[in-house]
């Protein structure tokens, strides 16, 4: 395996510490996140892209760490949500499926054909969401 390729399945991590990582608040995970999707994303989203994705909350749920995400977008970029209120969409996967989709080495379309991928809620939206990072490419391109 080179440096950049990714295991098709990490070791999962002890089930004490999922069950740790499942307790703890929504908001670090999801403040780390916004700040990366600000950073790998945002710039890249022209004002029609960002107009279509805004104000609605979406999920990310990582199955084999434990983490659930929440986050929205504004005017100002992506911003943590909170743990209570309506979600938009939700979406789950493994941490080295997402990694790929990542860097473009994976096709959405399969994993959730696969089940490795699961999408719930708001399907139009998650379609809109998903043709918008397809149409930009990778998030975070291999070295």
């Amino acid at each position: 395996m080179n440096a950049t390729s990714v295991p098709a399945r990490w070791p999962a991590p002890p089930q004490a510490l999922r069950s740790l990582v499942q307790r703890l608040p929504i908001r670090p995970p999801s403040q780390v996140l916004a700040l990366a999707l600000n950073r790998l994303l945002r710039h890249r989203l022209d004002e029609p892209q960002r107009a279509l994705l805004s104000h609605r909350v979406v999920e990310i749920a990582v199955w084999d760490l434990g983490l659930r995400c929440r986050l929205r977008l504004d005017e100002r970029g992506f911003h943590p949500a909170s743990d209570g209120g309506d979600v938009t969409l939700r979406i789950a996967a493994d941490a080295a499926s997402y990694l790929r989709l990542m860097r473009g080495q994976e096709d959405a379309d399969r994993l959730f054909f696969e089940r490795a991928l699961v999408m719930e809620g708001d399907t139009e939206y998650g379609l809109i969401l998903k043709n918008t990072l397809d149409a930009l490419g990778p998030l975070w391109p291999p070295r």
